[in-house]
């Protein structure tokens, strides 16, 4: 893949890099050979996301075409993998070209080719606005002020070719929605889009006052611009401070590993962590696999490309010294299955983390059951699939974890694209392995075929019973169309549809989707939960898209308005941005007392790829938090699965909030460290946590909000510590500080 960088300065700063930090590159090599294997072997005409390899295909056939349609549809082919490939200049010449040589009378074909040239010059308005000149408001739904493209030209050419599809079918919603997007970037809406095309944007919710969050990531240099990845924020050092790790689906781009300074700056510590070497992966989780109590990650790989989706996941244990280390081998966790979902938790009760894994199946012929792996509690892995009874097959999207049913054993919710939701009861060890038994009829979730993505556990309306959200998704379509019928009320089902399943506290879930006032659709691929005004009741926000180019949607954001409704904040809180959304993690990274959101942005294709975002919260009250960490000891070091209850009294009224320990939804990660806001209470009354496993209790009174507490398995005492506060905006970003030749070419400007 070419890379084009759009200063010479930034270029010379790569190449110096190379060459100013030890890489680790000889600790992974095994894992680096096969990575590199898999990527060639999938440079196949047959491979949809190969885009260069189909380039080559369609420029030979029509090097051998004779007559005009073989050589008409050799140029149309190699049109679209230029788009793909970012070449949107060289695409709409060939797409101009095309419409110029075709015979009148091929409408369809004419309307076909007119959809292709308008998305490559709004995509090429996007490239020299959004992407060579970006800023932190750039495809923010709806588009204004500084995220107003300057060259406007490529979303003028976009809309003189909207305004004529239209006329042809005005019924045309995904023209339509497009339209009224490219009138957003030129400045124009809504005044000048025809009126019979104008869509009117969503009212805000008038109970709900939410202020804006602000997009730093270029600000801290988090702003990774990289295909569609996956995010893990925590702390991987041990210094308390949340650290950043990104990675791509790609197999020609590396992870990226950001230090946090503890000032409101980052070190890239890629190149010496070994990271940057490992390329590819579309999410990825952190975990403890060994209890050393250094968070180490496991790599998922090979999602959507079907039989060329046969990329090795890896495990990458923390060596506490600044580097990682594949030990996927010799763990025991090596297998070649299309995934991007996986989630672990002590199944069996033995004080060590297990792993269950979500494969894609795509039909007979391409089989990939799901995977639980046990742990031996001596780094590696026996493989229990069978025995356990959770070998499911189906085109796997999302997995989550946790004790729905409140009896010690934690249990496994599927999200899949063929529409079953499977829900799967641990029974416990029973002669000698972990058992699981299918209750999703029972629970009442077998009843919608509606294919979905991103899911989790968590207790939305704090009764101490964990729910279920799990989002709708659509991938052969373009969501531009769902866009504008859902703007103008039209039907459009269940696709995109957000369900939510409320725990009824018998086993069963009752679908308060419409109730609590989850009646829009997202197509959620990437999200996460979290409490971003520290009123105790959780929040969510959602990546969205598909690899479509059309599919130019926002990403979504939820408040939870006091467990009994959700409201709609995406356009109050301008966090709606149009690329394509995965990767969610909700953290308070500059420890002013409010959580942040960060976002791993960009497409499938290397066209499609764009930048990260960090969308900084300024604050929405005066409320407060209380942070923990736990340590195991019986249980397994990080502390997964944990339970908390906190109890509080706030303006005079008891409340009560649960929480459990994991990374959050399928898709992106938390931090362990738990962040749970107490509303205006400085004090929370009792603290009572459950250790996963053994099922002890610890009990805790009278703590002060606003510290952090960590609290050790067995241990009546605690130590607490207070985080460096900083506003990103007053310092100067110091990414490079592994880099001091690069820092000094930087400085030489």
């Amino acid at each position: 893949m070419t890379i084009a960088f759009p200063q010479t300065r930034l270029a010379i700063f790569l190449w110096l890099a190379l060459f100013s930090c030890t890489s680790q590159k000889s600790n992974n090599k095994e894992m680096i050979s096969l990575l590199s294997t898999v990527a060639a072997s999938e440079n196949s005409v047959n491979n949809s996301f190969a885009s260069e390899t189909k380039y080559a295909f369609y420029d030979s056939l029509l090097k051998k075409a004779v007559i005009y349609p073989d050589s008409a549809t050799a140029i149309y082919g190699m049109a679209n993998t230029l788009l793909e490939l970012g070449q949107e200049e060289k695409a709409i010449v060939l797409f101009e070209g095309l419409l110029k040589s075709l015979p009148p009378t091929m409408l369809t074909n004419q309307k076909l080719i007119m959809k292709n040239l308008a998305i490559a010059y709004l995509r090429l308005g996007e490239r020299k606005n959004c992407i060579y000149n970006h800023t932190g408001e750039s495809c923010i739904y709806p588009i204004a002020n500084k995220g107003i493209h300057v060259n406007k030209q490529g979303a003028e050419k976009a809309i003189e070719l909207y305004k004529a599809l239209l006329k042809y079918d005005p019924y045309d919603m995904e023209s339509k929605w497009l339209l009224n997007i490219a009138y957003m970037a030129t400045g124009e809406y809504p005044h000048q889009v025809p009126a019979p095309f104008l869509l009117s944007l969503p009212g805000a919710d008038s109970s709900v006052a939410i202020k804006p969050f602000t997009d730093l990531s270029a600000r801290v240099g988090l702003n990774i611009k990289n295909q569609a990845g996956g995010s893990v924020v925590d702390d991987f050092n041990n210094d308390g401070y949340a650290d950043l790790i990104t990675s791509s689906w790609s197999l020609q781009e590396g992870m990226h590993y950001f230090i946090n300074n503890g000032n409101g700056t980052f070190s890239d510590a890629a190149i010496s962590s070994g990271l940057k070497d490992l390329t590819g992966g579309l999410n990825m989780v952190q975990t403890d696999y060994n209890n050393d109590g250094w968070k180490d990650i496991f790599v998922l790989r090979g999602a959507w490309k079907g039989k060329f989706g046969k990329e090795p996941n890896s495990l990458l244990k923390n060596n506490g010294d600044g580097t990682f280390t594949d030990v996927t081998k010799e763990a025991g966790l090596l297998s070649f299955h299309p995934t991007q979902t996986a989630t672990w938790a002590d199944f069996n009760n033995d004080g060590w983390l297990d792993v269950f894994i979500g494969n894609e199946s795509y039909g007979y012929d391409d089989i990939n059951p799901c995977e639980l792996y046990i742990n031996n509690t001596d780094g590696t892995f026996s493989e229990a699939t069978v025995k356990a009874g959770c070998d499911v097959v189906a085109f796997v999207k999302g997995v989550t974890s946790g004790d729905y049913n409140n009896d010690g054993w934690t249990d496994i919710f599927i999200s899949t694209l063929n529409g079953k939701k499977i829900l799967l009861k641990n029974e416990g060890v029973v002669n000698g392995f972990n058992h699981f038994k299918d209750v999703s009829l029972k629970a009442g979730l077998a009843n919608n075929n509606t294919g979905t993505f991103t899911t989790w556990f968590w207790d939305y309306d704090n009764d101490g019973w964990l729910d279920i959200l799990v989002c709708g998704y659509e991938f052969t379509k373009s969501l531009a169309w769902y866009s504008a019928a859902q703007a103008e009320n039209a039907p459009i089902g269940n696709s995109g549809k957000i369900f939510l399943f409320r725990n009824n506290q018998d086993g069963t879930f009752e679908d308060v989707s419409e109730k609590s006032g989850l009646h829009t659709i997202a197509f959620a691929m990437g999200g996460n939960f979290g409490d971003i005004d520290n009123d105790g009741y959780l929040d969510f926000y959602l990546g969205t898209g598909n690899p479509q180019y059309t599919s130019l949607v926002p990403n979504k954001m939820f408040k939870n308005i006091a467990g009994a409704r959700f409201a709609d904040i995406t356009i109050s809180a301008r966090v709606g941005n149009l690329q394509k959304g995965h990767g969610v993690s909700f953290i308070d990274l500059d420890n002013d007392g409010d959580q942040d959101i960060y976002i791993d942005m960009g497409g499938a294709y290397a066209g499609d790829a764009y930048e990260n975002a960090l969308y900084v919260n300024p604050g929405q009250n005066n409320n407060h938090r209380i942070l923990f960490t736990f340590q195991g000891n019986q249980c397994n070091r990080a502390a997964i699965g944990a339970r908390i209850k906190i109890t509080f009294t706030e303006n005079g009224m008891q409340r009560t909030i649960y929480r459990d320990v994991n990374s959050g939804g399928s898709f992106g990660a938390n931090p362990l460290m738990q962040h749970i806001g107490t509303g205006a209470a400085t004090v929370v009354d009792e603290v009572v946590i459950q250790w996963p496993g053994t099922k002890t209790t610890q009990v805790f009174k009278q703590l002060p909000a606003d510290v952090v507490y960590t609290i050790k398995e067995g241990n009546p005492t605690f130590t607490t510590t207070r985080l460096n506060k900083f506003n990103f905006n007053s310092v100067t970003p110091n990414i490079i500080d592994c880099f001091p030749a690069a820092k000094a070419a930087v400085a030489g400007k």
